[in-house]
């Protein structure tokens, strides 16, 4: 049986809940590396069951960069409004804002291919599946634009 710090180290890495990261570290014979990579599996295979399920709510957040110059707005939509109002996903949708402006992002496709401006170690898409994972619902990048003035 994993020891409670060996669960809040792997639960701070990925963000899954506390019985999926215990698990995973049972399962992994208590290694660490292992058990994180069953939990990213998981998370991916818990995306794509969700991926059909209709989006209802959401966010739409601005960005305007300090020199008055360039805007991004972003729709991001989630099944429920319990979670479009949760401040940790209202925080996911700024950093995306924040991505589109530093990078360029033109259409969605890239958009999800490019590293993660906060993580390079994963993309776009990866973070949006770990977001679908911890909050349990199908969460999809609607709509966004890039103004430059």
């Amino acid at each position: 049986m994993p020891d409670l710090e060996s669960v809040r180290k792997l639960r701070s890495f990925c963000g899954a809940s506390i019985t999926a990261c215990k698990k995973a570290l049972e399962e992994s014979g208590g290694d660490f590396d292992k058990a994180l990579g069953a939990l990213k599996q998981l998370g991916v295979q818990i995306a794509a069951k969700k991926a059909s399920r209709e989006t209802k709510a959401g966010v739409i957040d601005a960005y305007i960069h300090s020199d008055r110059k360039l805007g991004v707005l972003i729709e991001v939509r989630t099944e429920t409004d319990f979670v479009a109002r949760n401040e940790e996903f209202r925080l996911f949708v700024h950093d995306l804002a924040m991505q589109v402006a530093a990078t360029g992002a033109e259409n969605h496709e890239e958009l999800m291919r490019q590293p993660y401006i906060k993580d390079q170690s994963k993309t776009v898409g990866d973070y949006l599946k770990e977001i679908i994972a911890k909050f349990g619902e199908n969460v999809e990048v609607a709509n966004f634009y890039r103004i430059t003035l």
